[in-house]
């Protein structure tokens, strides 16, 4: 469901949120299930008042007994009766309780479960919608963030859990014992509330003091989240270096941290705790001695029967007292995973801006005119760079690694935005595009793509959702992946996953003919692949150029030399520009590529060979 977002950010950005601004936050997300909510708290009242029948009963049959006892002719029958009596309303208070705490626990474990849904739901949403800087901060790494999200979910679930649950039939069972306790003896009442506020007083401190060791546990988990992850990722890199005892030492050192932070945390824990039972058992002691005082001096309304019952009541006001360290620590670790997860979702400034613009034909003609960009780390990728990519043809753009190329591509499929200069496509400046509309009409193949879990025609239509298998097919022959998938026993139908990485490349080209964009980018498109199949790709890719403005990335010198014009980039500045022919004229950087990738690939020998054949 969508949950309108109604709720004060400031706390959720600025790290400093408190139990009021946690309740304020993650109240939308329980207001929808009002009835549950009027259930809950009907059962909860209910459930309270059954959990005082203990304490009036044994109140009412102690007094019955010893009265009995000082009757002159002791009558069994008498004594059975008030047993029977007592066993009867117990065991129904029992039955009655059992009934109310099991729909109690149902409806609020299936509100943490809706709940935990919801959440789920919009913070998958929100981050669907957050600008690439968002994923490329190392702060936002993928480890991380997946455990600021998962921690949130779970924590701020077990919130709304723990209040309908535990919290809110704790103090209401609290509230009316205490108020029992004064409508029975004002003095009794009154020490009673006087060793809450200490407890209470105590718990604030012992909350405030291990803040700190929560948060410092919480950046633990994320490290070591992203620890494992990064593992997960390298584990071919990590094997063939024989590194696995260095990185089992890496995550050996996160853990010990982890558990010095946790072993300080606990510590402090189990004293504070200690002094709260401590002063529990005060307050015990001094409601015995205050009614069996009353009872000697014959205090009206004070009886043998009502000693037991005071005790009895302030056990009940006690009880979440009992449970309040275990609650205290439930929403501290609520409160730091709520600061982190709130963060995310409330991260305005985050979204991916998008203009209105949406013509029904794209050209393709992008100018670009002293573009300056910086990554969120503050490396520089482009320093006043001016192009125009004209429409309807193949730009290649040339230079080594860290030249900026990839930056280029990004800034044109609105990834980031310039920090100065501007861009501009058909006469219009990017940032007025319509996003969604312009990605529809950019077709992207990266030198590495991401293969999804399913079946091959699923990935496939990935380029096209409303395709059918006709199309799927089509696209595939166009790839040149149709012959290999079809002496696949299950076909379109197996594991995308279970491809080679070649194959995986042409599945995503298959994308790419099944987009049919009128822009497309293809940065490294046949990295993955071998001659053959590059030569075959090759020809697919030529065959939808026409008629396309086509920008290129590559290393391939039979890619590049297709061109109607390259950009020359180093280090970020744009170096050359012109047909491949002219550059080439021009010597510099283009010219040191092209020879050193005709050496490389050992040219004159090859061609050679060709001609004795």
């Amino acid at each position: 469901m969508n949950i309108k977002n109604t709720t004060d950010t400031n706390a959720a950005t600025t790290g400093k949120m408190n139990i009021f601004d946690l309740l304020k936050n993650i109240w939308p997300y329980v207001t929808p299930y009002k009835w549950l909510i009027a259930a809950t708290v009907t059962l909860t009242f209910i459930g309270s008042l059954m959990a005082q029948v203990n304490a009036v009963v044994l109140d009412k049959a102690v007094d019955a007994i010893n009265a009995l006892i000082q009757t002159p002719g002791f009558s069994w029958d008498k004594a059975v009766q008030i047993l029977v009596t007592i066993s009867a309303i117990l065991l129904g208070k029992e039955l009655v309780s059992a009934f109310i705490t099991f729909f109690q626990r149902y409806f609020g474990e299936k509100m943490r479960i809706l709940v935990s849904r919801d959440l789920a739901v919009s913070i998958v949403g929100r981050i669907l919608s957050f600008r690439m800087a968002f994923f490329s901060s190392e702060e936002n790494e993928t480890g991380k963030l997946q455990s600021r999200i998962d921690r949130g979910i779970m924590s701020l679930s077990n919130t709304v859990n723990n209040f309908f649950i535990e919290i809110l039939p704790l103090f209401t069972s609290a509230i009316l014992a205490l108020a029992l306790m004064f409508m029975a003896n004002v003095y009794v009442g009154l020490v009673a509330l006087c060793i809450v506020p200490i407890y209470f007083y105590v718990t604030y401190i012992q909350a405030k003091r291990m803040k700190g060791g929560r948060r410092s546990i919480f950046g633990s988990h994320q490290a070591v989240s992203q620890g494992i992850l990064n593992i997960i990722e390298s584990i071919t890199v990590i094997k063939s270096f024989n590194r696995e005892e260095i990185e089992a030492k890496r995550q050996e050192l996160i853990q010990e941290q982890m558990t010095g932070q946790q072993l300080g945390v606990r510590k402090q824990s189990y004293f504070f705790n200690g002094l709260k039972t401590f002063l529990e058992q005060i307050g015990t002691v001094l409601i015995i001695i205050l009614t069996a005082y009353l009872v000697l001096i014959d205090y009206p309304g004070m009886t043998i029967g009502k000693i037991m019952y005071h005790v009895m009541l302030f056990s009940n006001v006690s009880a979440p007292i009992r449970q309040l360290h275990r609650i205290y620590d439930d929403m501290n670790d609520a409160l730091i995973y709520a600061e982190s997860f709130f963060g995310i979702l409330h991260a305005d400034h985050e979204v991916e801006d998008s203009g209105k613009h949406h013509p029904a034909v794209v050209k393709g003609d992008f100018v670009i005119k002293g573009v300056d960009f910086t990554y969120s780390n503050g490396t520089q990728a482009l320093f006043g760079v001016d192009m125009h990519i004209e429409p309807g043809k193949i730009t290649a753009l040339v230079g080594l690694s860290g030249a900026g190329k990839s930056t280029v591509v990004n800034l044109l499929d609105k990834f980031y935005h310039p920090d100065c200069g501007s861009i501009q496509l058909d006469g219009v400046d990017l940032r007025d595009w319509d996003t969604q509309w312009l990605r529809e009409n950019i077709g992207l193949v990266l030198q590495k793509n991401h293969i999804f879990s399913g079946s091959i025609e699923e990935n496939i239509k990935y380029g096209n959702p409303a395709a059918t298998h006709d199309d799927v097919v089509r696209a595939a022959k166009q790839a040149y992946l149709y012959d290999q998938v079809a002496q696949l026993p299950d076909g379109f139908e197996t594991s995308a996953l279970q491809l080679s990485g070649g194959q995986q490349q042409r599945v995503a080209i298959a994308r790419m003919f099944l987009k049919n964009p009128p822009i497309i980018f293809l940065d490294e498109p046949t990295a993955s692949l071998d001659a053959v199949a590059t030569e075959q790709i090759k020809a697919s890719i030529d065959a939808i150029k026409t008629g396309r403005t086509v920008i290129i990335i590559s290393h391939n010198i039979g890619q590049i030399i297709d061109a109607d014009k390259i950009f020359v980039l180093q280090k970020g500045h744009l170096e050359q520009s012109g047909t491949p022919d002219e550059v080439y004229r021009q010597g510099g950087i283009y010219k040191e590529i092209l020879d050193s990738s005709a050496r490389s690939m050992n040219v004159d020998k090859i061609a050679h060979t060709i001609e004795e054949v």
